[in-house]
């Protein structure tokens, strides 16, 4: 599995997507720097983010189906700590 993690959020991030979904490839990238002076970020840093994660969770899952997933494993961060999430998820036959 590929994971590339820096700060504590990403940190947790990985770590409640590897609990939840088994992901043979996660890529956690933050994006947070991206947004200075927009609305949502902050200053203390990490609130922005992408994930790309492919798993046989995803077998046979829309794309919504595939998202809600993901947003489930990470709820707690998304209502307190991360202002926005872009998520990429697969399959692991659609690499």
């Amino acid at each position: 599995m590929t994971s590339t993690t820096t700060g504590p959020v990403a940190a947790e991030i990985t770590r409640r997507l590897e609990t939840a979904l088994a992901p043979t490839r996660l890529v956690v990238t933050d994006d947070s720097e991206k947004h200075r002076g927009h609305a949502g970020h902050d200053a203390r840093g990490e609130s922005h983010f992408t994930v790309d994660v492919t798993t046989h969770a995803f077998d046979g899952l829309n794309r919504v189906a595939r998202q809600r997933l993901v947003n489930q494993a990470l709820a707690e961060l998304l209502d307190e700590r991360v202002h926005a999430l872009a998520i990429k998820a697969k399959a692991p036959d659609e690499e």
